[in-house]
């Protein structure tokens, strides 16, 4: 028996038999081709991208993922830049081997975790292009017919279309991370998943036994009879606590001695509100608007995103509050150039980009006021550092109802705007914000990394950035007090709210909004359903005293 840990991906636990994947050979055949051979090879190509997209299409309907890869397959910017490269005189197989290349490092090359993932999609995609540009039968996976936990270098959201989930029960690759589009699919499917394993693929052998542990991050080979018992009982447990959160599924979120909070989901698409639905979510508590401009060919006109909002108002019928758009610096754009900058982090991004780029900023704003006729839809600005720059962007707001009036356009007239309480400026001047905005949420993925100042992307700097520290710690606590000293309810969007750790913790501080991937909502409210508000805020209090980290974790462990 061999046991092997990992960071936790997907939880669950999967027993069964080791199957190796073994993926066909894509890669381009690359040559030169005539302007005379160029119209030929650009009709492969449309045909083997029309291929896909019909094999997409039915797929699209049910799930969240595949429509967005349906969206990438029609998508303008992948087609005409295969296209032009193939006009340059590059067969069709380069030309899109060449692109795929060019559209994932872009996306790789951002901070954003959740952004670099998808460069892992727009491969996807071209993968199923190039299959069908060569005429090669993608791995079939539907041979499975027992208990068998899936190996493989890399898995891709197409790969999971074929996979009989009675049979499949568990999946680990050397590739991927906890924000990719297969983690996301495997947590919403309930299938235990380990991500990023590299190397693990020399150590597992055909058909040997396996027990995947995705709760804990472990792997077990060949385990003996007491632990393979042993995790036969833990998998009957868990399927009891399934079954209890899914009754819970509609309760309020409160805690032993009345105190209730609100469980929302942060979105990035219409898929991300659908999926809110169903697990539950009182609201969204962010979304992400950078999507509609990230997945466009040019910047998205007032029309296509009032079309947007007001889609999302409709369909989840329920408070929905809107991020501003969060661009620049680390987060490229395909039809605009950024200059190069030194720290995109504290460079031109978010909020100062907007105020520049007022035109941008004035389409969005009057998409959403329009949207918010429609819906309970609010406004959120991101990196604000000053109460001036608060003031100039709801200004800005006021010309766009202004201009709505000339229109006679219908929009909602008073609209709630608040603050992403994410740098230390906006912590520290935190009461003086409260007296302007209508509310808060705390980004604690970026406010932790300015604090601490550590790169979150930075893998040597991981045991530095942690909001457990003390510093982030009085500093969520000195938001959540000053936003309830003039009576604003306090937020938080960061993945810190649906740590199970922090739940206590943040709940003692008095936070009013805890929002999350929709995945998590549901142990969320089993967590915060077995706390004590009393209880909860004495811990609070000492762990707000600790000199160091060491003591606060110390604390929530006991």
């Amino acid at each position: 028996m061999e046991e092997i840990r990992t960071e936790p991906q997907s939880g669950g636990i999967a027993i069964g038999k080791a199957v190796l994947l073994k993926q066909p050979d894509l890669a381009a055949e690359r040559r030169e081709i005539t302007a005379a051979e160029a119209e030929k090879e650009q009709a492969a190509f449309r045909r083997a991208a029309e291929q896909v997209r019909e094999s997409l299409r039915p797929l699209a309907r049910t799930n969240a993922i595949f429509a967005a890869h349906l969206d990438m397959a029609e998508d303008a910017t992948l087609l005409q830049g295969v296209e032009e490269k193939i006009a340059a005189g590059k067969n069709a197989e380069w030309a899109l081997e060449e692109e795929t290349e060019e559209l994932s490092g872009m996306l790789e090359s951002l901070e954003d975790a959740y952004l670099r993932e998808r460069a892992a999609d727009v491969r996807d995609v071209c993968r199923r292009m190039m299959a069908a540009l060569k005429g090669v039968s993608e791995t079939s996976l539907r041979n499975i017919t027992e208990k068998a936990i899936l190996f493989a270098e890399e898995l891709h959201p197409s790969d999971t279309a074929q996979m009989d989930f009675r049979y499949i029960r568990g999946m680990v690759t050397e590739k991927g991370g906890t924000t990719s589009h297969v983690a996301i699919l495997a947590r919403s499917l309930e299938i235990p998943a380990l991500l990023g394993m590299e190397g693990i693929l020399k150590k597992v052998r055909e058909g040997e036994a396996v027990i995947l542990d995705g709760k804990e991050g472990r792997l077990i080979f060949s385990p003996d009879a007491k632990t393979q018992a042993a995790y036969q009982e833990k998998q009957q447990a868990e399927k009891e606590v399934k079954r209890k959160l899914k009754e819970m599924n509609r309760l309020p979120a409160a805690t032993t001695d009345g105190r209730q909070v609100v469980l929302f989901a942060n979105a990035g698409s219409l898929r991300d509100i659908e999926l809110a639905k169903k697990h539950g979510a009182e609201g969204i508590g962010l979304f992400r608007s950078e999507f509609l401009y990230m997945e466009s060919s040019r910047f998205p006109t007032e029309q296509e995103q009032f079309e947007i909002y007001k889609q999302a108002a409709e369909m989840l019928k329920k408070p929905i509050t809107i991020r501003t758009l969060d661009i620049g610096g680390d987060k490229n754009l395909p039809y605009y150039q950024f200059e190069k900058e030194e720290n995109p982090f504290l460079g031109w991004r978010a909020i100062r980009f907007c105020l520049d780029m007022r035109d941008v900023f004035k389409t969005q704003l009057k998409a959403i006021l329009r949207a918010a006729a429609f819906g309970d839809i609010r406004i959120m600005y991101p990196m604000i550092v000053s109460v001036e720059e608060f003031r100039k962007a709801n200004a800005i707001l006021e010309e766009c109802k202004a201009e709505l009036r000339e229109r006679k356009l219908l929009f909602r007239e008073s609209i709630s705007t608040g603050i992403m309480v994410e740098t230390p400026a906006a912590a520290f001047i935190a009461e003086e914000l409260a007296k302007e905005a209508d509310f808060f949420s705390i980004g604690t993925n970026d406010l932790t990394q300015y604090i601490l100042a550590a790169d979150r992307g930075n893998q040597k700097l991981t045991k530095l950035y942690s909001p457990f520290h003390p510093a982030v710690l009085r500093a969520v606590a000195k938001v959540i007090a000053a936003g309830h000293k003039e009576g604003k309810e306090v937020g938080m969007c960061g993945e810190f709210a649906a740590d199970a750790r922090a739940v206590p913790l943040l709940l003692g501080m008095g936070l009013d909004e805890f929002s999350m991937a929709s995945n998590e909502i549901a142990a969320v409210r089993y967590q915060v359903r077995g706390l004590a508000a009393k209880q909860a805020a004495e811990l609070a209090r000492r762990a707000l005293a600790a000199g160091t980290e060491k003591e606060v974790r110390g604390l929530l462990e006991r």
